[in-house]
């Protein structure tokens, strides 16, 4: 017959373990590009339905912002993973930060210029003597890259164009400030229709179509985290568990668009937005299993190196992508 002395050592045991398991999920911190919208629903459906916790991870995500710039975030210990487009990366890591590319949640680019076509562009031969409107900190690159391949010079002399620095707003093409502004498929372009700007009244030129799209919101990483098991490990559950959670927004889009307005602290998002966005991502994601596609990742570099007198990147990049992670889904 078990003692009170034994049983109350089984039971401290008991409750040891149970606070050793509860304990043994793994720490990842994930920054994000931009704020909490849907662009990021994967991440944000995966941590609602559990798909991290089934993974033993306990992944805290990070919103980003326009004064947030997640290449030095994660250089300042601020995060373990970034989301970020491959221009800035690879940019990036030229300028010393060495990011990895461990995964690629999104095949295509939803970047496009929109166009008043009142303004009588038709096509980018009649940008020249125009006023574009163009996003920086790290997303004018994919710009610079294509005004160069079309030979156009974008400081404003003759046949060239006037480049505005466009905040993350749609007012310079609202104000007729500019004749073209920078957006994203499932963002900014519906905030120009929403603005009062029937469709028909627009032209738009999507990097896809020209040929001159670079990869956006990969999965980035220190050289150094590679260097350790344990984290390829954890890099590797978080992947997978990632992906499942694209997989289950695709599934169920307006779920996945209150779980992104859930985790909204700011409350600037409305349901129809969200919804419409979340739609338009999963048209990028388009069933991605995570792994890079390397004839894009090739593309990407080459449009970035053709920048004549000024490219993005200066030489052909070296270790900036790593199957490590992937090798283990």
């Amino acid at each position: 017959m078990k003692t009170l002395k034994s049983l109350a050592l089984v039971s401290a045991l008991g409750a040891g373990l149970i606070s050793g398991a509860a304990q043994a999920a793994d720490e990842l911190t994930l920054q994000l590009k931009w704020v909490t919208q849907g662009q990021f629903a994967g991440y944000y459906v995966a941590k609602d339905k559990g798909f991290y916790d089934e993974e033993g991870l306990d992944v805290t995500i990070k919103p980003g912002g326009p004064d947030i710039a997640p290449p030095q975030v994660i250089a300042g210990g601020g995060a373990d993973v970034i989301i970020d487009w491959m221009p800035s990366a690879l940019a990036s890591r030229e300028k010393g930060v060495p990011l990895v590319n461990i995964a690629q949640p999104f095949k295509k680019s939803g970047m496009m210029l929109t166009c008043r076509k009142d303004t009588g562009i038709a096509s980018p031969d009649d940008f020249k003597g125009k006023t574009l409107g163009v996003w920086f900190f790290g997303n004018e690159y994919p710009f610079l890259s294509w005004m160069s391949q079309l030979g156009i010079p974008t400081d404003g002399s003759d046949g060239g164009v006037t480049v505005l620095k466009q905040g993350f707003n749609v007012d310079p093409i609202l104000q007729k400030q500019a004749d073209c502004i920078s957006t994203m498929t499932y963002n900014e372009y519906w905030q120009v229709i929403d603005a009062g700007i029937p469709e028909d009244e627009l032209v738009v030129f999507k990097y896809e179509d020209q040929g001159v799209a670079t990869l956006e919101d990969g999965l980035y990483v220190l050289e150094d985290s590679l260097e350790d098991p344990e984290m390829v490990d954890k890099l590797a559950r978080f992947v997978r568990a990632s992906m499942k959670g694209w997989a289950y927004a695709a599934e169920n889009p307006e779920e996945a668009a209150e779980i992104v307005l859930e985790n909204d602290a700011t409350g600037a998002q409305t349901e129809k937005h969200q919804i419409r966005m979340v739609g338009e991502i999963i048209k990028l994601v388009d069933g991605s299993d995570g792994k890079l596609d390397m004839s894009a990742y090739d593309r990407t570099v080459k449009s970035l190196l053709a920048g004549g007198s000024d490219p993005v990147i200066t030489k052909e990049p070296e270790g900036a992508t790593s199957t490590a992670v992937t090798d283990k889904l």
